[in-house]
């Protein structure tokens, strides 16, 4: 059999085996009504929408949500930072994935000026706090960092300029991506180091290669999870640790 062919059914099979298994997840969750968020962060282009989206495939619409907010209204920008954001939270039974959150205000707003020095240095104050007060009322909140290299990155830009189909993800963000690498990068380090712990840690996916992506993120979730027919199933839940790994200061 060809080896790209053989890769290709491989990845299927998984993939099909993975989202079986995140039908079982999301039904005891409805039954035991758990609250689940997961968060999708990371670079532009670096596959955090392609990873929502098979995630959600198969799962029953009326128990999950995927969150995508718009740019803040004049009158939310007028609020305390985290309020549109906690309406969105999951409700008993239901998960909910969040494309982009309040971590925005962590690395792109800072970088694009579209914050203040003080608003975002309160929000590394804050957002722990934030975080920890969902964590003590039961929520079960997964925080992704999609990564991917400056080439692989330029590529995928210029795939979204270039193909009709794809035009409408291309934001101001996603142009200015490369010219300000190194400040993106800077940002996500002070994220990192100011939002990351134990208890509610962020997990790097390294995203370059977008099918391998999105099967270890699918495995660390089935992984954190403890639903009843979990011990029936035929794959592995150890994610690959050259694909997925929990940050720490080394790294940086």
């Amino acid at each position: 059999m060809n080896p790209l062919k053989n890769q290709k059914e491989h990845y299927k099979a998984e993939m099909r085996s993975l989202q079986i298994e995140l039908i079982k997840l999301q039904k005891w969750i409805q039954d035991q009504q758990l609250r689940l968020a997961i968060i999708f962060e990371g670079r532009d282009t670096a596959g955090k929408g392609g990873a929502i989206y098979r995630f959600t495939r198969y799962l029953n619409p009326r128990a999950m949500r995927v969150v995508a907010l718009p740019k803040p209204t004049e009158v939310e920008k007028g609020q305390w930072y985290f309020q549109r954001y906690i309406k969105e939270l999951p409700n008993p039974g239901e998960i909910v994935f969040f494309d982009r959150s309040w971590y925005n205000r962590a690395v792109v707003e800072p970088v694009m000026g579209f914050c203040t020095p003080e608003q975002y240095e309160l929000f590394l104050k804050q957002a722990p706090l934030f975080e920890q007060m969902l964590l003590d009322d039961g929520i079960v909140l997964i925080k992704f960092w999609f990564s991917i290299n400056i080439t692989e990155q330029k590529v995928r830009i210029e795939d979204r300029i270039n193909n009709p189909l794809k035009t409408w993800k291309l934001s101001t963000v996603d142009l200015k991506a490369q010219q300000m690498w190194d400040e993106f990068t800077h940002y996500k380090n002070q994220m990192f180091l100011h939002t990351h712990n134990e208890s509610n840690p962020w997990v790097i996916v390294k995203g370059n290669h977008k099918p391998t992506a999105r099967i270890e993120t699918m495995r660390y979730v089935l992984a954190r999870m403890d639903y009843p027919e979990k011990s029936e199933a035929t794959i592995s839940f150890n994610p690959d640790p050259e694909i997925i790994n929990l940050f720490d200061p080394s790294m940086i």
